[in-house]
Parts: C-alpha cells; sequence; structure tokens
C-alpha cells in the first residue's frame, strides 16, 4: 500500500521534497503516480529550486511548452556536466545579469547568446586547447560581449569587468566570444616567446586602447593577467587565489572550479554588495573599480567636508622584477560639503575651496614618499552643499606590498580669492595599497 493511500496534497509535498530525480522514478510505479509526478505546479517548483526560472523557457530563452518540458530540455542541453556545477554556473550568470538588468542595460544588451558545444570543439580544435570544464559551462550560458569597437564613446565602455582612468591611462575590460578569443589568442601568442604559451587563450581584455588581457591557462585552470613584461618576458600575474582551483578529471566532479568561475562569481559578489558601482563620467557610463565601501574605500568627515579614498592595483603596468616600481596603484579621491556646509567654530559657510594636498604613503610599515603641494591634478575644487562629488585619479608605484595612503586637504571657507575666515585641514584617512587576491 505505502504511498497509494496518501492524499493528492500529500502526495505533491513528498515529491516535491524528493526532487525530480526521484520523482521521475516515482512516476514509473502506477498511473495515479505518474499523474502526480506530471503536475505543473511540481515542476515549476523544481525549476525554480534549481534553475531560478519564473516562467517555462529553455537555455536560450525560448518559451518551453510546460515547466516539465523546460527542465526536461535544460537536462538535456546540459546533460555531459555535472549538474550542481550548471545551477551554479546559471546562479553567477543570473547574478551579473540582474544586476546589469538594473543598474547597466546598455552593457547587458552587449552580452550574447550561449555557445553550441560545436563552437567550443572549434575553439579547441583551432587552438589545440582542452577548456576547464566550468569555462566551458560558462561559454554555454553566455558567449562573451559585442564590445570590441574602435569607438569607445559609443560602445568600448560597457565592459563587464568594467575599469578606471587615471593619468591617460584608460582601460575597460570586456569578455571576448569564442571566435575573437581564437583570433586575439592566435594573435597574441606570436609575440609570446616562453614553451608554455600554448596552453593560454585570451578571455577579455581591454576595449581601449590601453592594452591589458587575461589568460586562461587550460591546464591548471587558472586566470592570469598581464604585467608590464608580457609581451618581452611572457610574465603574468594570477588573477584568483590557486588553493581555490579545482579541477577533475573528466566532467563527473561537481566540485569543479576554475579561474574563469570564481572571478567572475567574486565580481558578481562585488557588484551585488555596492563595493564597485557604476559611475557616469560626463554621459559616459562604465563600471568602476575603484571601491566604494569600507574597508577598502576610506571615509572621513572634517568640518563638513566629506572625503572618500580607494585604490586599485594595475596589473598591466606592474614590474614585479624591478626593485623600486614593482607595483603601480591608482587611487581615486572623492570630495564633497555636507548638505550642513562647511561648519568651524560653530559658524557655517556656503562653501570651500581646496588649497593644498599632503600625502604620506607606507609600504611595509615604512614611508616611501611624503609629499605636499598645491591643489590636485592642477585643480583647487570649490564646494558646495548638494553638488555631485568631486573626484579625480591619480598614481603611485610602490616597491613592496602591502602599503597605505594617508593625508590632507588643506581648504579655506568661502573661496580662495574671498576667504571667510582661516585656513583648515581636512583629514584623507588611511586606505590600503595592496596586491589583492582576486585581480580585475
Amino acid at each position: 500500500m505505502g504511498l497509494e493511500i496518501v492524499g493528492d496534497l500529500a502526495l505533491n509535498v513528498i515529491l516535491s521534497g524528493l526532487g525530480p530525480k526521484d520523482t521521475a522514478k516515482v512516476a514509473c510505479l502506477s498511473k495515479r503516480f505518474k499523474a502526480a509526478a506530471s503536475e505543473e505546479c511540481l515542476w515549476s517548483k523544481f525549476c525554480s529550486d534549481d534553475l531560478d526560472l519564473a516562467s517555462p523557457l529553455d537555455p536560450l530563452g525560448n518559451p518551453a511548452p510546460s515547466f516539465k518540458a523546460a527542465y526536461q530540455i535544460w537536462r538535456e542541453a546540459f546533460g555531459m556536466y555535472p549538474w550542481p556545477l550548471v545551477k551554479r554556473v546559471k546562479r553567477c550568470w543570473d547574478r551579473l545579469k540582474n544586476w546589469l538588468a538594473e543598474n547597466f542595460p546598455e552593457a547587458k544588451a552587449t552580452l550574447r547568446k550561449g555557445a553550441s558545444e560545436a563552437d567550443i570543439q572549434q575553439l579547441e580544435k583551432s587552438l589545440k586547447v582542452k577548456l576547464p570544464v566550468p569555462t566551458r559551462i560558462l561559454y554555454r550560458f553566455c558567449d562573451g560581449q559585442e564590445c570590441q569597437t574602435d569607438d569607445f564613446e559609443s560602445i568600448g565602455s560597457m565592459g563587464l569587468i568594467g575599469g578606471y582612468s587615471f593619468c591617460g591611462h584608460l582601460v575597460n575590460v570586456y569578455l571576448i566570444p569564442l571566435s575573437h578569443i581564437i583570433m586575439e589568442t592566435k594573435e597574441i601568442r606570436r609575440h609570446l616567446d616562453f614553451p608554455s604559451r600554448d596552453k593560454y587563450v585570451v578571455v577579455a581584455s581591454s576595449s581601449t586602447y590601453s592594452e591589458k588581457f587575461f589568460f586562461l591557462n587550460c591546464t591548471n585552470g587558472q586566470l592570469y593577467v598581464g604585467t608590464k613584461n608580457l609581451l618581452s618576458d611572457g610574465e603574468m600575474i594570477p588573477c584568483v587565489p590557486n588553493a581555490l582551483i579545482a579541477l577533475g578529471h573528466g566532467c563527473n566532479s561537481d566540485q569543479q572550479q576554475d579561474g574563469m568561475l570564481l572571478w567572475l562569481e567574486e565580481h558578481g559578489r562585488r557588484l551585488h554588495n555596492g563595493i564597485i558601482r557604476l559611475r557616469d563620467e560626463e554621459n559616459l557610463k562604465f563600471i568602476n573599480l575603484f571601491p566604494e565601501e569600507p574597508p577598502l574605500c576610506s571615509i572621513a568627515v572634517t568640518n563638513g567636508v566629506k572625503i572618500r579614498a580607494s585604490a586599485v592595483f594595475i596589473p598591466e603596468l606592474a614590474d614585479p622584477e624591478s626593485d623600486t616600481e614593482k607595483y603601480l596603484f591608482a587611487y581615486s579621491i572623492r570630495m564633497s560639503l555636507l548638505p550642513e556646509g562647511c561648519v568651524i567654530n560653530g559658524m557655517t559657510f556656503s562653501s570651500c575651496q581646496l588649497q593644498r594636498r599632503h600625502w604620506i604613503i607606507h609600504a611595509n610599515n615604512v614611508v616611501v614618499s611624503d609629499v605636499s603641494g598645491e591643489a590636485v591634478i592642477g585643480m583647487y575644487p570649490l564646494l558646495h552643499p548638494g553638488q555631485n562629488e568631486f573626484f579625480y585619479q591619480s598614481c603611485t608605484h610602490l616597491p613592496a606590498s602591502p602599503g597605505s595612503v594617508r593625508g590632507s586637504f588643506t581648504f579655506v571657507p568661502g573661496r580662495l580669492v574671498d576667504p571667510k575666515g582661516s585656513p583648515f585641514e581636512v583629514v584623507v584617512a588611511e586606505f590600503p595599497l595592496q596586491r589583492p587576491d582576486y585581480i580585475f
């Protein structure tokens, strides 16, 4: 007897707990179980739990006849891969796409549909590599971006990974489609001169005139970024912690994770948590890699003047073999005046203007630079309550990591040409300069 005497509602609850695989087995036991196991509400739950689908869609986003049909299509499409890993990759892409849809729909529109197995096999044949399983699944869901262009202002700022701008150095990184991976990898391999170069494929690069290349090592699964010495020495830096990479033998291990998957998951986490955000500069939107939240971003308020400061490691200009310029960090300073204005000794002023700056830079707890000077990048920003932040970027080399920067700005209440009081110091709280575990 057993389940035969269980009511329909209770049976549905039981099947829901069994999951799709065991539900399919139960359907073979009797006509009643087969009917119960085919209920649309049941497969709607399975699609929601496994694939986060609110409507029956196939992997390409096309409507399916039912939730059960949709689930079967998904399982058949990815049948050669570990299902838990497929679900994990889908969650990774969903998180990225959901953030883009809400914050940067223009960039979301550049994402291509998933590649086919034939497309992946063509790449592997052309480049004589075998892509790690997690990366294969990533490309099955999304075949990179349509972002490569010489017209940066029209589309080149829409890289999924984002970038930065400082001292004339402009970077914006996008994911490369499989067809472009073949072309770019063949081209750059001709310029690299080290024995294992054929293990690497280019998976992401900057869409600007400032070059930055990310390489996937198809043997060990690590993701690397080229340094200043890439073309001369083949020098690269790993982008994710080596200890986290785990590759199985074949496609049966559901615990596999390579550098590409870990990298994109971490990027999605930073976007979702607001650690990095969208910036709109002169009607040009892009994902800004300067951290916006503590502890990587310092925040201090002095007399109503708010200063936010953070830095980002610039791997493509790093020189790890150098004794004095091993690391390059770009830093971003954002300053604003709170709504109550500039308040000094109980007196309120409607504006204040920057006059001087002072920086103290450490490397391994040793002061390597102590500089003072007028203005910032030749400018004397005038702050008013309610205005957008004034921000600027600059850079500094470090001989070692970790390091840090702290300092101050000298402001005058009112304007420099018409001061309303004595100059005052505004604190720039210490912010870190460190080579991160994840490099973007």
